[in-house]
């Protein structure tokens, strides 16, 4: 059984989430500090559903915390929907938002979502030619930086991370937050120059288009 920590202050409604969840076959912890959930987090959970308005640490610093040590898939469920709470919340490593009030069933898809996208991508093969440099928010491809601009450096990683498989249209978007209120066709702009930056060390196509499907890399 999947086991997910709900950090949440407002007991009734985590009770309630909790109930819901657990008919559905997930096991659910709630937690209310968000000071001891930084560390239980860590312990043997599948994913950490947060909300940002917590006594004594704000939901983000939450977050920052938990993506320095770990990879844990979180989603931000928060009264908060404003623009800048999403966006930042993205950027700092949740990897979805929902704002509340939200419909219990939204919430379970979204998570069935998450942890497949999580179990697919532990099956998937490290890019031996693709590296992402995290730090200069770059990818290297043959040990070569293409000065990727943010909104290439974001498509570029999510491919990478994916590598061999293929990413939809819609996620590359709803995953990469410098374009996420851009259209198909912005996205086909961005690989097209993605490619341009790769084709003066390899003649090959790595970056392939599926009609109706997405994008692939390959090596």
């Amino acid at each position: 059984m999947q086991k997910i920590l709900l950090i949440e202050d407002n007991e009734e409604f985590a009770s309630l989430i909790q109930a819901f969840l657990e008919q559905r076959s997930l096991h659910v912890d709630i937690c209310d500090d968000p000071f001891k959930a930084v560390v239980t987090a860590l312990e043997s959970y599948s994913l950490v559903l947060l909300d940002l308005g917590l006594p004594g640490m704000d939901g983000l610093e939450v977050c920052r915390e938990l993506r320095k040590k770990s990879q844990i898939p979180i989603i931000i469920s928060s009264a908060r929907n404003s623009t800048s709470d999403k966006v930042m919340g993205l950027q700092i490593g949740a990897d979805d938002y929902l704002p509340k009030p939200y419909d219990p069933d939204e919430l379970y898809a979204r998570i069935s979502s998450l942890l497949r996208r999580v179990r697919a991508f532990a099956d998937e093969k490290p890019s031996k030619s693709f590296v992402i440099d995290a730090k200069a928010h770059d990818v290297l491809f043959l040990e070569n930086p293409l000065f990727l601009t943010e909104a290439e450096f974001e498509v570029a990683s999510q491919l990478v991370k994916h590598n061999g498989n293929v990413v939809s249209k819609e996620q590359l978007l709803y995953d990469s937050p410098a374009i996420s209120s851009m259209d198909g066709k912005s996205l086909e702009m961005i690989i097209s120059k993605i490619r341009g930056k790769i084709k003066p060390y390899s003649l090959k196509e790595h970056i392939i288009a599926l009609r109706g499907r997405g994008y692939r890399l390959v090596e």
